[in-house]
């Protein structure tokens, strides 16, 4: 068991190892083959590892990446989560949920360490943050791809507790049951949280567009 944890970690520690196993969008979870598989590589079996990989890799990064906004930071919160899992297997326990769920509230954990870590050697005020997204490049601000864009930032500078429901809900469409079971609080609270967010998603959208606006008619 030790060579075989000693292996996986510098497989893991490489740079970008992360894209060495490309996600397979044709396996889709099943928690009786997650259950099998975390066994087998518990007892040994390290392919059993890199299934698991494959399935659940780009879920654990897209939840990241919509967190961040950042693509460098989701690689390394996702690196995170999966060398976390092979030497914490035996935390899952199938009878309380799915695989799924289990890495999406690991992949939780690491990010707010990674927040507060961030927010205690760079304080920022988000609000000062935002206006300097705003201030960015917006040569194609007219096209689609800059409308992505701007919701995307202001989706990002969202306070951590709107930003998750929003992404949960709203961009990975999951149920308010289950962003309920990751987030760990009551039902009725992510429909708060999230029509709140809604809210003030609309008003930065609508400054957004009006700023543009005033700034083509300058031009």
């Amino acid at each position: 068991m030790a060579d075989k944890i000693d292996a996986l970690e510098t497989f893991w520690n490489f740079d970008r190892a992360a894209a060495a196993i490309p996600a397979d969008a044709g396996m889709m979870e099943s928690p009786d083959r997650d259950s099998d598989l975390l066994k087998r590589f518990r007892g040994g079996d390290r392919e059993a590892f890199t299934v698991l990989y494959r399935v659940h890799q780009a879920a654990v990064f897209r939840f990241a990446m919509l967190m961040t906004g950042d693509e460098n930071k989701a690689a390394d919160v996702t690196q995170d989560v999966f060398i976390w899992l092979i030497h914490h297997a035996a935390n899952f326990d199938p009878a309380r949920g799915q695989l799924g769920a289990f890495l999406a509230g690991v992949t939780r954990k690491f990010l707010q360490r990674r927040r507060g870590e961030e927010l205690r050697w760079a304080p920022l005020d988000e609000s000062l943050l935002v206006a300097k997204e705003d201030g960015r490049d917006r040569e194609d601000e007219g096209n689609q791809a800059s409308d992505a864009e701007s919701l995307r930032r202001a989706i990002v500078a969202l306070p951590g507790k709107y930003r998750e429901v929003v992404v949960r809900c709203d961009l990975e469409e999951k149920s308010y049951e289950d962003a309920a079971i990751v987030i760990g609080c009551a039902v009725g609270t992510v429909r708060s949280r999230l029509h709140r967010a809604r809210a003030l998603l609309a008003r930065k959208l609508a400054k957004q567009a009006a700023e543009r606006k005033a700034e083509r008619c300058r031009v």
